[in-house]
């Protein structure tokens, strides 16, 4: 079965747009757990938009299953990461003041930096996922930084799936056919939701791990987090 991490950014943005503490970061972590989700992930972005950059060692505290930090690599995210050594770290080509992640790296043109990053996380025991593009070139030289494994960016896929779902995954199906041979382990993420989450599952073979806030935090709304939560994975079956 593919893992189903929680994105909590969103919930991060609802509490940080009123001061205070509500809702509970922590609290909605350790609930998701309760839940269901197989790992929390967090994008601590440079102006703390969303999760900040001290709700982390908190977090790393709390979270008993796997903690997957994501974000661009820059001195102060790989101080913060390196400190807290979570179980996972998901590197995002992300620039400032990016309203979301929306293309993967360029590894054929970063490769010097990325591997540079990549053997300093492995320093400190830390599983290394590259965001990258459904695009056999970035998936190829992605496995020659050292990196662990690669998150499939979907949100292309989840935009074109109302028009030709099978056209929409096909690049997905290969990409994940390929890392899988040359030892790479696929997750994915981005725009995945009640809607097209069993079709990509079904395709994209074999898919380690999906982490999902959006979508999910937005239908919680509606069906509640335990239920949304459950629902979720039952597509992931």
């Amino acid at each position: 079965m593919t893992r189903l991490s929680v994105n909590i950014n969103k919930v991060a943005l609802i509490r940080n747009s009123r001061g205070g503490n509500l809702p509970d970061l922590v609290k909605i972590a350790i609930d998701c757990e309760k839940f269901g989700a197989q790992g929390i992930t967090v994008h601590p972005r440079p102006d703390q938009r969303h999760v900040r950059f001290d709700d982390i060692p908190k977090l790393k505290y709390a979270v008993t299953t796997e903690f997957n930090i994501e974000g661009n690599p820059t001195s102060d995210f790989m101080k913060l990461v390196i400190e807290n050594r979570p179980h996972q770290c998901t590197l995002v080509p992300d620039p400032p003041g990016v309203l979301t992640s929306n293309s993967g790296w360029n590894t054929v043109l970063n490769q010097s930096f990325l591997k540079e990053v990549v053997a300093n996380l492995h320093e400190h025991g830390i599983r290394v996922s590259l965001f990258v593009d459904a695009d056999e070139r970035m998936v190829e030289a992605a496995s020659q930084t050292g990196a662990d494994r690669i998150e499939l960016y979907t949100g292309t896929f989840a935009h074109d799936f109302y028009t030709n779902k099978d056209l929409a995954v096909k690049a997905h199906k290969q990409c994940a056919f390929l890392a899988n041979n040359i030892g790479l382990g696929v997750n994915a993420g981005h725009d995945l939701n009640l809607e097209n989450l069993k079709f990509y599952k079904s395709n994209v073979l074999p898919l380690h791990e999906v982490s999902i806030g959006h979508a999910l935090i937005s239908d919680a709304l509606y069906y509640g987090l335990q239920n949304t939560i459950q629902m979720y994975k039952k597509q992931l079956m």
